[in-house]
């Protein structure tokens, strides 16, 4: 198994090269490692609906078609302790049947144990969303996510 499924948290990672990505019903993060010590400045980051370019002082880090669309005005990044670029992008379509399967449409794919984690953790969220109030940490999500489901308390 290469991830945790981290239930507290709500993050089932997606390794890669650079770093990690992980996803919300809402949104999807990237995590880049740069450099220690990089300033802002040594950043260029472009966003866009479908595409995501990454620089760090003028290496290529990450470029290319994002899996799905997301709200280009809403993508956002950050530099976190001058070692990580944090991406955030907010995905057009927001439920649980929109779990991505890689990054983007060529690279960076979740491997099947952790895209069956995403896909429960995604439903759970779906679940604790459209039932407010009700106690999920006990329940283990089941079943095939595109079709059927079922929770077990």
């Amino acid at each position: 198994m290469s991830a945790p499924f981290e239930e507290r948290s709500g993050v089932v990672p997606c390794g890669t090269p650079w770093g990690q990505w992980y996803q919300t019903l809402e949104e999807v993060f990237i995590e880049v490692q740069v450099p220690p010590g990089t300033r802002a400045q040594e950043i260029q980051c472009g966003l866009q609906s479908r595409h995501v370019e990454l620089a760090v002082r003028g290496q290529e880090i990450l470029k290319g078609k994002l899996f799905d669309s997301t709200i280009a005005d809403e993508g956002t990044w950050t530099l976190e302790d001058r070692k990580m670029v944090r991406i955030v992008l907010t995905k057009t379509k927001r439920d649980a049947a929109n779990c991505w399967t890689s990054l983007l449409e060529t690279e960076y794919a979740a491997d099947p144990w952790v895209q069956d984690q995403m896909q429960r953790k995604l439903t759970l969220e779906r679940f604790q969303k459209e039932n407010p109030g009700f106690d999920f940490s006990g329940a283990e999500i089941s079943g095939n996510y595109s079709k059927q489901w079922a929770i077990i308390m």
